[in-house]
């Protein structure tokens, strides 16, 4: 047994010293995620900044974030349709993230007839395009169109 056991120690550590240790790893270290108190990249908004927003047509979406700047949505289907900007967001976050930065960081339901008694199933939209407008812009939107 103790033969049997010594020779299985030695295997083991025969296979250890012959083993390759893990390559360092390559490139630049990530990036580390935004905190709170940090600032974010250029284009990058934190979800819960949404201040406003109104319905511009079936497509689209205008965002007031940190009541300071607009964002244009657009949608890749019909999502808004029938919506008013009354309705309200309901904004999901992936666990950890709290910010977007590109189309895909947002998960955006309208709840058309308000979350109320007997109404307001959200209706998911996937958002295509996401744009932070110019002052310019914003001052061309139509007043009804501005979050």
């Amino acid at each position: 047994m103790k033969l049997a056991l010594t020779a299985l120690l030695g295997a083991a550590g025969a296979l250890a010293a012959c083993a390759e240790p893990y390559p360092p790893p390559s490139g630049p270290p990530p990036a580390p995620v935004a905190a709170a108190d940090q600032p974010l990249a250029d284009g990058c908004f934190r979800t819960h900044d949404i201040d406003n927003h109104r319905v511009a047509d079936d497509h689209t979406l205008y965002i007031r974030v940190a009541n300071r700047d607009v964002y244009r949505l657009e949608m890749a289907g019909s999502c808004l349709a029938a919506a008013s900007s009354s309705d309200p967001l309901v904004i999901r976050e992936p666990p950890g993230v709290s910010y977007a930065c590109r189309p895909i960081d947002l998960d955006i339901s309208i709840a058309r007839g308000g979350l109320g008694m007997g109404g307001g199933t959200p209706i998911p939209c996937i958002v295509k395009s996401m744009t932070r407008l110019t002052p310019d812009e914003v001052a061309a939107l139509p007043p009804r169109d501005r979050p």
